[in-house]
Formats: structure tokens, C-alpha cells, sequence
């Protein structure tokens, strides 16, 4: 069994602290920015987080059986909303959540030979101007938005623009104009990624085109049973009259993902399969977003958290940090960064973790991100949704999960359960389905390990929400032996340094802090609820715990 890595860390600032109690002590701090290369994103797939509501379970007879986890099990809006309002993601030190997508998915299901398979996942759209009833309704992701913004959190929804659903006995397949069937991606270039299918039955948004279409048959004729047929076409007037876009595919969907930032005042949106799409969409589709947000803090000023700009997260599938702007499709290499996303996710820190020492994934991250891409960022994880080889499978290893996802450079995604460790096998299920079962809340509330681990998880959450040198900052070494290091962070008028120590020893510790706090600086340690002096250069913590968290107070 590996040894599990413990760190210590020093910053200047600070917001809260817990008591071994678990309770909660306010401190008072300067401002802390808000710093999305460095901000902890929690990512939940709605339908599987928490059922707020019972009795929108069932719709449009979504009643066959299905295969293991691989039917809707309840989770919804209300249910999100619930554990926002209890102080779950705050204790946990997140701030921003992304959510699978919400808009009305397929009504009938997949047969692949395993069980029926229901659109749960929210990546199956057949009208993106609806919410999913199984999700919630809008007055719900309003209450949601409006909450999390008071506590401080940044709502995330998943936007899809290169597919639509499968086509079933009971959905329609989009017209051709809209969408091709065939070919089916190899992967092995630019076209084979790009000019195809997903998969088999996963009709291909023509984002390449700028021929005008008319609107799908089975939208007009939803629309109008809903009575809102003529205000979504005025919408769209209003929407093609201001932009000149042509009513190419790719524009009506643009339109109805931005009344999502102009009605709600979301804060992002984390964008599916961006490799299969031509990157100059993207570009279009950031104007569009910045668009849409600087009207709604126009609209709504009362409203507006800070100057942050809205934020786009790409899925580029395998896009690695060592890759820096670029991804290879084999005769062509892209730069999503260019005029679209402020971050990609980064599916490299998985095998760092495994593979490399500490110091150099640290520090390698850290002169990525301070030089190639300054001003971007990367979205790190260690377990996801579609990743069947997660860092810890067995959840064996949830407290160093814990330690190196959440003080590596870049910004964080603690999948839902990441905290719980809640398990990613599961038997008897297919394919992703064994990675997306249902937060383990009873492990929460009753099993003893499950409460440390998540103790865990809740300091190094808050004091990495609290610090953004921790995700955020540059990295340098201190010492080898013992490993310490420290980061430093500035933006305008704040200042935050952390200095960080591994392997520590339970009992005394001894650290050698003389390159960042004066003699005589009162210190802070946020996971014993200690504090200390700075004396000959060192600071003195005795705990027994393994890891320190240092303030200055």
C-alpha cells in the first residue's frame, strides 16, 4: 500500500476555520478574489446527486425497465438546491457547481443489448428551449441560481451543440438539413473526428453549415401544443435580426443555451465533445456567451458578483496541460484557447499522480500555467463521469486523492462522492454507468471512515477556496528533504503566499517558514485549530494530525 501524502501549508489570508468540534469559527479577512484558474468546481450529474422532489421521478412514460443505472433515479434541481441551502458545498469549500445538462431529454430510450438506457445522463437533447421535467422546472433553477449566488457559488450548466439525441420508436430524428447519420467517427484526423457521428444513433449537428434551415417539424408542432410557438420565433427574429447570423443548425442552438445565461444569470457553461465540433464555433459561441452575460448583469446590477467574464471549460477529450494550446488530431493541430475557452479539461493528472513525484507535477503544472498558458487555465481531475480508468477505482486512496487533486495548480473538479468515496465499481452495471451511482448520503450521515474522509476534504476545500495561491499561484520549491514549497499569488491590491510541507511527523512539527513570514507573525493552523509564532524563522505546530494548515492570524 502506498504511503499516503500529507502537506503544510502557510497563506496570509483566511475566511473560516472548524474546530475539532466541526464547528465553524468566521475570521476576518481582506477580499479574497474570486479566481477561476484557481476556484474548486463541484461536478454532479443531476439526475444522480440528491432528489429534492419525488413526484417528478416519472415522465413521458419512462417506465420500461432499464439496464443498472441506466434509467432515471430521481435526482433533480430542488434536490441541488436542498444541500446548497444545508451548507454542504461551503463546508466542502466549493465555489462553483457544474451540473450535467438540465433540457428535456429523448422521451423513450436505447436498447444496446444490456437493458433499456433512459437520456439520466442529460446529454441526449431534444428541445434545448425546455427543462427536463425530471430535472425540475424553471422556477427551480431560478431559486438554484439565486442561492448559490448568495453563498458565493458559481453555477456551471453543460451545453451540447454536436449531437442530438438518438432517434427512438417515440423521437423523431432531426431532418437532414440539420444533422447527418453516417459516417461514423475513426478518429484518425481532422474530418474523422469532426464530419461524423459520436457513435452509431447519435444524429451529428452539421456545425459546419451555413445554409438556413427551417426549424424541426417536431419542435414547431411541440411548440404550439405548449402555446409558445409564436413567442420562440419572435425570440429568434430578435436573435438573427441582432447577430446576422445565417439560420444555419448551429446558431438556433447557440440562441436557445445563451437565454439560459440572460434568463438565469449563470455563470458558465462547461462544453461537451469540443473536438467533434470545428473550433471556430467555439469562437462564435464565446461571443455569444459574453453577450448574453454582460446583458444580464446589465439588467439585473443588483445581481452581478464581480467583474469576473462568463466562463467556458471545454471537453476536449484527452487534451492533456503537457500539450500547453494545442491539440493533435494526427494532420492538424488546434488551439481551443484561441478566442473561445478559458479552460480545457486537463485528462493528465490521473496518470501524474500515479506516475511522477509530487514536486514535479506541482511544478510542472505551476510553469505551464505561468507562462504558455498565463491568463487560461485547465480544469484538473482525478475521477470523472466517462473516464473508466479514475485514479482510485477502489476508492483505497480517497484521503490523497484529496491531497493532490485539490493543492495541484490549476482549478479543481471534485466529482460528486470524490469527497465520500463513494465506490466506482459497481456490479452488474455497463460501461459509464458503474462510474454514476447514486451519492452515498447514508456513508455520510452514519459510517465513521466516510466522516473522515469527508473531514478530510472540508479543510483542504476551505482552505484552498479561502487561498487562491493554493490553485492559482506560483509554484517553488523550499526544501527537498523535508519537501516543502510555497506559492505566491497577487491581482491588484491582494496578496496571498502559502508555503506547503509533506510527510509531516504526528506530534511536533518544526517548519522553516523564514523566506515568507517575519519573527514574531502570529500563524494559524486551520486543521488543528492551533495557533503559533513565528520564532527564529520557524514555526512550531504540535498536532496529531499529519498535515497543517497555516494562516496568518
Amino acid at each position: 500500500m502506498k504511503k499516503l501524502i500529507f502537506f503544510l501549508i502557510v497563506a496570509i489570508t483566511f475566511t473560516s476555520c472548524r474546530t475539532n468540534n466541526n464547528e465553524e469559527i468566521i475570521l476576518e479577512k481582506a477580499n479574497t478574489p474570486f479566481v477561476w484558474e484557481g476556484a474548486n468546481i463541484y461536478f454532479l450529474l443531476t439526475d444522480r446527486f440528491n432528489n429534492g422532489d419525488s413526484s417528478n421521478d416519472i415522465n413521458f412514460n419512462r417506465t420500461d425497465e432499464t439496464g443498472k443505472l441506466r434509467g432515471f433515479e430521481g435526482g433533480d434541481i430542488k434536490g441541488i438546491t436542498q444541500k446548497i441551502e444545508s451548507g454542504y458545498f461551503t463546508d466542502l469549500g466549493i465555489n462553483a457547481i457544474w451540473m450535467t445538462p438540465i433540457v428535456e431529454q429523448i422521451h423513450g430510450g436505447t436498447d444496446e443489448g444490456t437493458g433499456v438506457s433512459y437520456g439520466y445522463h442529460g446529454y441526449w437533447a431534444s428541445d434545448w428551449t425546455a427543462l427536463d421535467p425530471n430535472f425540475g422546472t424553471k422556477e427551480d433553477l431560478h431559486e438554484l441560481v439565486e442561492l448559490a449566488h448568495k453563498k458565493g457559488i458559481r453555477i456551471l450548466l453543460d451545453a451540447v451543440i454536436n449531437h442530438t439525441g438518438p432517434v427512438t420508436e417515440i423521437d423523431t430524428q432531426w431532418p437532414e438539413e440539420w444533422v447527418r447519420t453516417e459516417p461514423t467517427c475513426t478518429y484518425q484526423s481532422y474530418e474523422t473526428t469532426t464530419a461524423c457521428t459520436l457513435v452509431d444513433n447519435l444524429p451529428d449537428i452539421k456545425t459546419e453549415s451555413n445554409e438556413a434551415v427551417e426549424l424541426p417539424p417536431q419542435l414547431v408542432q411541440k411548440w404550439k401544443s405548449e402555446n409558445r410557438y409564436e413567442q420562440e420565433i419572435a425570440e429568434l427574429d430578435t436573435f438573427f435580426n441582432r447577430t446576422g447570423h445565417p439560420r444555419a443548425p448551429r446558431f438556433y442552438i447557440m440562441k436557445w443555451l445563451t437565454d439560459y445565461i440572460s434568463e438565469f444569470g449563470i455563470d458558465g457553461y462547461r462544453v461537451d465533445t469540443v473536438k467533434h465540433t470545428e473550433e471556430f464555433v467555439w469562437q462564435e459561441f464565446k461571443k455569444e456567451c459574453d453577450y448574453a452575460f454582460s446583458e444580464f448583469k446589465n439588467n439585473n446590477p443588483e445581481k452581478v458578483l464581480d467583474d469576473n467574464n462568463f466562463y467556458l471549460v471545454g471537453e476536449v477529450y484527452n487534451y492533456n496541460i503537457s500539450s500547453g494550446k494545442f491539440f493533435d488530431f494526427g494532420d492538424k493541430k488546434v488551439n481551443f484557447f484561441d478566442a473561445a475557452f478559458h479552460s480545457l479539461i486537463n485528462f493528465e493528472l490521473k496518470w501524474n499522480a500515479a506516475q511522477k513525484s509530487t514536486d514535479e507535477v506541482f511544478k510542472k503544472y505551476s510553469d505551464i500555467l505561468n507562462s504558455e498558458l498565463k491568463g487560461y487555465g485547465t480544469l484538473n481531475y482525478l475521477s470523472s463521469h466517462d473516464d473508466g480508468q479514475p485514479f482510485d477505482a477502489h476508492r483505497k486512496k480517497p484521503i490523497e486523492t484529496a491531497t493532490k487533486l485539490l493543492l495541484c495548480p490549476g482549478t479543481s473538479q471534485v466529482y460528486y462522492g470524490d469527497e465520500s468515496a463513494r465506490s466506482l465499481v459497481v456490479d452488474e452495471t455497463q460501461g459509464d454507468a458503474t462510474l454514476r451511482s447514486n451519492m452515498n448520503w447514508d456513508d455520510i450521515q452514519n459510517n465513521v471512515k466516510t466522516k473522515a474522509v469527508l473531514n478530510h476534504w472540508q479543510k483542504l476545500g476551505q482552505f484552498r477556496v479561502n487561498h487562491p495561491a493554493v490553485g492559482s499561484g506560483i509554484h517553488e520549491m523550499l526544501t527537498q528533504q523535508p519537501y516543502t514549497f510555497y506559492r505566491t499569488f497577487a491581482k491588484e491590491n491582494f496578496e496571498d503566499k502559502v508555503v506547503i510541507g509533506l510527510d509531516l511527523s504526528k506530534g511536533e512539527k518544526i517548519i522553516d517558514v523564514s523566506q515568507i513570514f517575519k519573527d514574531g507573525t502570529k500563524l494559524h493552523d486551520a486543521y488543528s485549530n492551533q495557533s503559533a509564532e513565528v520564532k527564529d524563522g520557524k514555526v512550531i505546530i504540535n498536532s496529531t494530525f499529519d498535515i497543517v494548515l497555516l494562516e496568518k492570524q
